[in-house]
């Protein structure tokens, strides 16, 4: 361990390839903002980029499988570390894994003029490189706990992989079961990391201000509700088209509402960078019970689905991003204006997008929610992208508010 911290210390590159969540959530954020002007440009007609995805496609791929993707590839890289006190990803070894990254990026956006299997292996590249670094790092950190986590990462890429091949066999790869296993595989990501840290930093949060009330410890009853979750995704990748599923999703999203219930997220409302986790939790349960709502034919189905991937993904992500940014800068663990602005605008994206779904919503409630999006994307660009890449700040004095760590 000692060797490992003297390791960190010593490092003379790039600040920028110091830790993994400097590059990708860098890259995360950007991606996020431009992804979205091109599919505007799409959507008004144009065709700026050579794909063999249509553009629902590409729209929905580059969320799933490239926003998020980099996000993945961030949190693990930093997590993992402190999940088994081994020496981190860094250098030119995590600026190989960025590009990586970034040539997926490229041989989807040019799709059209590469063979598709050179396109699936160029995007997946990236994941499975991370799994092949990390894997032996859990393993001989003896850190049981977590592999759940990157074997979670793997269902994640293998849903990609089927998303390219349903894509040029059936060419409606966002209605596939490729596009709901990487789905599936991110909510439970959210199901089960944010059940750790939303409850812990609030914790942490209401202890330091002598609170009594603090969130309930993990029990057999949230480990239910994760296998229960776990379950009801399942056929939900299997058996889109089950009767009795919009029940089970009812189910599952008022479970997850109970669960958080527990996390007194009423309690720390005075500090945004933790009820933007509880908001961002709350948008998974928002997201099985708009499911179950779609199913029954109350709720356009895009419009549900948006519920998760724009609202849990992107919140929770957001949220994260800005989270670990500060803390592992040597910043202070409190949003600003900047970041409660980019917060709102994300929600109000969000917001937007679903009432666009409904019958009568007038059309520039979707131009609304798009323009939120770049806003909140492009603003976390401007606030953190300093802080990505230059040195960490001197550090202050140790405080049960700047723990980042999740064991």
């Amino acid at each position: 361990m000692a060797g490992t911290a003297e390791r960190m210390r010593s490092y003379r590159g790039p600040a920028l390839l110091s830790f993994g969540f400097r590059p990708f959530f860098l890259l995360a954020a950007i991606w996020a903002a431009l992804a979205m002007i091109l599919w505007i440009a799409m959507l008004a007609g144009a065709a700026p980029l050579p794909m063999r995805f249509d553009p629902i496609t590409w729209h929905a791929h580059e969320f799933l499988f490239g926003y998020l993707a980099a996000v993945i590839g961030g949190f693990v890289l930093t997590a993992v570390p402190n999940w088994t006190g081994r020496l981190p990803v860094m250098g030119w070894g995590l600026g190989a894994l960025a590009g990586l990254w970034v040539l997926g990026r490229i041989a989807v956006s040019v799709s059209a003029l590469l063979p598709w299997q050179a396109v699936m292996l160029a995007d997946l590249a990236m994941i499975v490189a991370l799994l092949a670094c990390l894997l032996p790092e859990v393993v001989r950190g003896r850190n049981w706990r977590n592999l759940p986590v990157l074997g979670l990462v793997a269902v994640y890429g293998l849903g990609n992989a089927m998303f390219h091949i349903q894509a040029e066999r059936a060419g409606i790869a966002f209605e596939g079961a490729g596009m709901r296993l990487g789905l599936a595989g991110a909510l439970m990501l959210i199901a089960l990391i944010g059940g750790r840290i939303v409850p812990s930093f609030t914790r942490n949060w209401l202890a330091a201000r002598d609170r009594t009330t603090l969130p309930v410890a993990f029990g057999r009853a949230d480990a239910a509700v994760l296998i229960g979750t776990g379950l009801v995704l399942l056929l939900f990748v299997l058996s889109p088209d089950l009767a009795v599923l919009p029940v089970l999703m009812l189910a599952t999203g008022a479970a997850h509402l109970w669960r958080m219930s527990r996390w007194c997220g009423h309690r720390v409302l005075a500090e945004p960078l933790l009820w933007v986790l509880h908001l961002g939790y709350a948008m998974l349960a928002l997201g099985f019970l708009a499911e179950a709502a779609a199913g029954l034919g109350a709720l356009s189905p895009a419009a549900a689905r948006h519920v998760w991937l724009a609202g849990a993904i992107g919140t929770m992500t957001m949220a994260v991003m800005s989270r670990a940014t500060l803390g592992h800068t040597g910043r202070a663990l409190h949003a600003g204006a900047g970041t409660t602005a980019i917060y709102l605008a994300l929600t109000g994206s969000v917001a937007a997008r679903l009432l666009a779904g409904l019958a009568a919503a007038p059309g520039w409630m979707m131009h609304l929610s798009a323009g939120l999006w770049i806003a909140a994307f492009a603003g976390f660009v401007a606030i953190y992208g300093p802080m990505l890449v230059r040195p960490k700040t001197a550090p202050r004095a140790a405080s049960p508010l700047r723990t980042s760590r999740v064991r």
